[in-house]
């Protein structure tokens, strides 16, 4: 990978201040910050943030399995789920102010991409990955733990996911368990886009798209959420 130039290094450095960590790599940070859409000979944040959704989801549930040792796999299983979904790793990067640091393409900049909720999450988990890399698992647990740590205070009044709240109110109502139908997949292999569809009795159909099955299936049950005014 190219060395960051040194003119690019002044904006990391406050980037790593935000954060709380310094990088031995700073190259690693610029990756975890770098869009597909960019068109840099920089590889993509893609690779870290795959490593650091799984760091995440490690500390997390290390944490919780301390924290809460009376509680049964379920619920610590519902409380994991809650704190590591996307709309909370949103908020770390807005909290992170990433959105002044995430490179993307002038086209997407325009369109405001470096914004985007999910992006921010992504690159979030990007960061995570780099840390973890550049200083191993403490250090990213460390960054965690400060950056979660609302989430993990008061993991009650963490939202649901929508796919489990969707099936709760499905429940609730004495409806039949809400199903989830693939209706179409495009994309190369190596990053396919699915398309889901949710019916519940009743009820609408609702549609969602996503890079995986479960990410459309997620973004089927949102759009249901919204249109029905759940919550």
């Amino acid at each position: 990978m190219p060395s960051v130039s040194a003119s690019a290094k002044a904006p990391l450095a406050r980037l790593s201040d935000r954060i709380g960590y310094v990088f031995s790599d700073s190259d690693l940070l610029h990756q975890a910050l770098t869009h597909g859409s960019s068109g840099r000979k920089a590889k993509d944040y893609e690779r870290l943030e795959f490593l650091g959704d799984r760091v995440l989801s490690l500390v997390i549930a290390d944490t919780l399995f301390h924290s809460h040792r009376k509680e049964q796999e379920g619920l610590l299983a519902a409380r994991h789920s809650a704190i590591v979904r996307g709309e909370v790793c949103a908020t770390v990067g807005e909290a992170m102010g990433l959105h002044d640091f995430i490179k993307v393409g002038d086209t997407e900049k325009k369109t405001g991409v470096h914004r985007m909720k999910s992006v921010l999450g992504d690159v979030a988990e990007a960061v995570i990955g780099a840390i973890y890399i550049d200083g191993g698992l403490e250090a990213a647990r460390k960054v965690i733990l400060h950056f979660w740590k609302d989430a993990l205070k008061h993991p009650d009044s963490v939202q649901k996911d929508a796919k489990t709240f969707v099936q709760e109110w499905a429940l609730a109502k004495a409806l039949p368990l809400p199903r989830y139908e693939i209706t179409g997949r495009e994309g190369p292999e190596h990053r396919p886009q699915f398309s889901v569809r949710l019916t519940i009795d009743r009820h609408k159909e609702a549609d969602g798209v996503g890079s995986t099955k479960q990410a459309a299936e997620m973004a089927a049950a949102t759009a249901f959420i919204a249109r029905e005014q759940l919550r």
